[in-house]
């Protein structure tokens, strides 16, 4: 009887848990786009950015690039020191813990201290100025940790049989993990990618000390430029362009929202595919 009442305090307990977080977010949503959807207008997405039309199209351009160029500086090298930590590494090994405790350290470092480490380095040693180049070098430091903790856990999910298989079939282990391995642990990898681009979507002070603030798409990565999240910022911190930064946040809600589908839609594929295969 007393086990009983206690199962059944335990399970209303996380079921207002569940439902004040529910209740949160979507308290949170709705406020936001009751808000920023009636300050939608043409003008928001303007070519060119004016006080007048305080457009976002600039930022959303910027966000683009600076996402894409952050994960294709990040992903390679923390997927292949992933690799190296999973398959390579000897169980035991001093230089591996090492490793994991400086990711694991870097993981909860705020991000204003990489942005100090970045505008110290690629700002004022390196001499590149404010640029969207400083800002995505700074991002891929920052969500390194990351992509290689999750890669990590994702490959060492994967089944040994998997691997006993392969080598009993006469695969080598460079063929063992690029052909078996790295497939099978394909949805793992991608919500990886996917945390660490929602960090950079939402990052702003690391990029206002490396990238800059200014409201144009620059001409190269040498330019400086503001995302979507420094452009929210911007306008908040202005207190002039109010309607037009709850304008903002939707697009950015709504960012988030397409990114959260691709990932789901990315992770049912890699495992229809691993099914089949």
């Amino acid at each position: 009887m007393k086990q009983t009442s206690q199962s059944y305090m335990l399970r209303a307990v996380v079921y207002a848990s569940a439902g004040i977080t529910a209740a949160v977010i979507i308290g949170l949503v709705a406020y936001i786009l009751y808000m920023g959807l009636p300050n939608f207008s043409l003008s928001l997405f303007a070519f060119h950015y004016s006080s007048d039309n305080a457009s976002l199209f600039p930022a959303l351009v910027n966000t683009l690039t600076v996402t894409l160029l952050s994960l294709l500086l990040a992903v390679p090298v923390g997927v292949g020191a992933a690799v190296y930590l999973a398959e390579y590494a000897r169980r035991g090994n001093r230089f591996v813990r090492v490793i994991r405790i400086t990711a694991e350290t870097l993981s909860g470092i705020p991000s204003i201290v990489y942005g100090l480490f970045g505008y110290l380095l690629y700002v004022t040693t390196l001499k590149w100025q404010f640029s969207l180049l400083a800002g995505c070098c700074t991002l891929a430091v920052m969500i390194l940790p990351v992509i290689m903790r999750t890669t990590e856990e994702a490959l060492l999910a994967v089944p040994d049989t998997y691997r006993e298989a392969s080598f009993g079939l006469g695969a080598g282990k460079l063929r063992t993990v690029f052909k078996i391995v790295l497939p099978a642990a394909v949805p793992g990898i991608v919500n990886g990618i996917v945390l660490s681009t929602g960090r950079i979507v939402g990052e702003t002070a690391a990029l206002l000390y490396t990238a800059g603030t200014v409201a144009h798409i620059p001409s190269s990565l040498m330019g400086s430029g503001r995302t979507l999240a420094v452009h929210l910022y911007s306008l908040w911190s202005e207190g002039l362009k109010t309607e037009q930064a709850y304008a903002t946040a939707v697009v950015l809600l709504v960012f988030v929202l397409v990114l959260n589908w691709i990932s789901g839609r990315l992770e049912k594929i890699a495992s229809r595919g691993k099914k089949n295969g």
